[in-house]
């Protein structure tokens, strides 16, 4: 329980109705989960509006609501106004848990590629060297060694704190957190006290939800123009937009690069399936992870632990260590010489990127076949792209269903198909069953071929008509390259 007053530290408020001198045991934006010492949210959310359930929530016996409205609410209903539910709520959260960001370090990652894979080798890092790490991702939440399922790129702020809670009371010491434009734009991570950002870079996605290019930069952006003066904030120099992200921080400004002057500098030596060689701040290292991407993945988490103050030579050597982040150009290769290359790439410049890696890698003499889709109910106008690039990059390409969600995959595919031109319509197959469209590949690919599946990487499902399917690319692939073999 905790009193309403005591909770309320940081929240502006507009008017008050009753009193705050009454306790509460828990925090609710879901009407359907309010209890009689319940605090009700009354969010303003894309598809309902809260303020529509304080009846409900009144009526199940809640005392105190939190709304962005002066109404009428009966006599024993205590009414907080404030500016923003959405805000207060994230606030009033890390109140609640006894504000956990502020007892460890916590560290935000943001951008369109690369947040996974910096935030879980950061974590992995951490580990090998010896501290208790807690990571919160697309793939997974981690409390030290335990899984916590993930459904959000970043939770909602009553999950979010409590997960921080619990790592606080088990002794994590450091916790990596992916931070999604949509945890931005709605609140979320309001209230959190970070000691440092990453920015990765910055391309066309979520413009399903933000309604420009611009917005969706500006979003980005917010969260390092409220970093403390305490913290770092560390960009890519690389992005045309990394500058944009520290133009009003009053974090400590730092930057990573690969082709422009900054302050952690990498340079690719070998880029190779077996690895890459990376020469780091003017120091040489092989490691496990493969393509320039990942040289800019790993120089992210060079950077972050710099910041952090610990031993670079140590940092360096565990880095070399380490495996590839799930679904993140994973592959495996059959006894007759078929690579398959497993990666989440579900934007333009991810897919982009993965492509350009496999093109330095090859030799020239296999065909590369990519199979990829997009997914529902998501931004349309990157389908084409899409398309587009998989045709400029691949022999052979393979349009097939991704999460289709609520959409009709044939309809996806077919907006896919507009970026398909005359020249590419001959190679390019559309196959809408995504397990018929990988058999198809592997029937097609001889000795030496690459196959890239692309769009899914980690997922261990397909999610159609509101109902997920289990569906595992990688199992897919390892059991026809079985079929192969016997």
């Amino acid at each position: 329980m905790a009193l309403v007053k005591d909770i309320l530290y940081g929240v502006n408020l507009l008017s008050l109705k009753g009193s705050t001198d009454i306790s509460v045991s828990d925090l609710t934006f879901d009407s359907r989960l309010v209890t009689v010492n319940s605090m009700f949210f009354a969010i303003v959310g894309s598809v309902s509006d809260g303020h529509d359930y304080i009846a409900q929530a009144i009526d199940t016996g809640c005392k105190v609501i939190v709304s962005e409205r002066d109404i009428e609410v009966p006599s024993d209903v205590n009414l907080i106004v404030v500016d923003s539910t959405s805000k207060a709520l994230a606030i009033v959260a890390s109140n609640f848990f006894g504000e956990p960001s502020r007892q460890l370090k916590l560290i935000g990652v943001t951008g369109t590629n690369g947040k996974t894979t910096i935030a879980t080798l950061l974590y992995n890092l951490y580990s090998e060297m010896g501290y208790q790490c807690g990571l919160l991702s697309t793939v997974v939440n981690k409390i030290g060694d335990r899984d916590v399922p993930s459904t959000h790129t970043t939770p909602n702020p009553i999950v979010l704190n409590q997960l921080l809670a619990e790592m606080v009371e088990e002794g994590i010491s450091h916790c990596f957190m992916e931070v999604s434009s949509h945890a931005i734009h709605q609140n979320r991570i309001a209230g959190l006290s970070f000691v440092g950002g990453a920015f990765t870079n910055i391309t066309h996605d979520h413009l399903d939800y933000h309604n420009t290019f611009k917005e969706y930069i500006d979003v980005k952006k917010a969260f390092f123009d409220v970093l403390p003066n305490t913290a770092f904030a560390l960009t890519n120099a690389d992005d045309k937009n990394g500058g944009v992200m520290l133009q009003n921080t009053r974090a400590r400004k730092r930057t990573y690069a690969m082709k422009t002057v900054a302050d952690y500098k990498v340079k690719v030596l070998e880029n190779q399936f077996s690895g890459l060689v990376l020469s780091i701040n003017n120091t040489e290292l092989w490691t496990r992870l493969i393509g320039d991407f990942n040289a800019y993945n790993l120089l992210c988490v060079f950077g972050i632990s710099q910041e952090l103050g610990d031993d670079s030579i140590e940092v360096l050597t565990v880095l070399s260590q380490l495996n590839s982040v799930d679904g993140r150009f994973e592959y495996v290769r059959s006894t007759s010489g078929i690579t398959a290359i497993i990666d989440y790439a579900h934007t333009p410049d991810a897919l982009d990127n993965v492509l350009r890696t496999i093109a330095n890698i090859r030799t020239k003499n296999e065909t590369v076949f990519t199979v990829v889709g997009c997914g529902g109910d998501r931004d349309k106008t990157k389908r084409p792209a899409m398309a587009a690039i998989a045709c400029d990059k691949s022999d052979k390409v393979i349009l097939t269903s991704d999460n289709p969600r609520s959409e009709d995959p044939n309809v996806i595919i077919n907006d896919m198909m507009e970026g398909v031109d005359g020249v590419n319509f001959k190679k390019t197959l559309s196959i809408v069953d995504r397990a018929q469209a990988i058999k198809t590949a592997v029937s097609m690919a001889e000795k030496d071929d690459i196959i890239l599946i692309a769009g899914k990487g980690h997922e261990k499902y397909q999610e159609i008509k509101g109902v997920r399917h289990d569906f595992d690319d990688m199992k897919t692939i390892k059991e026809l390259f079985n079929k192969l073999e016997k």
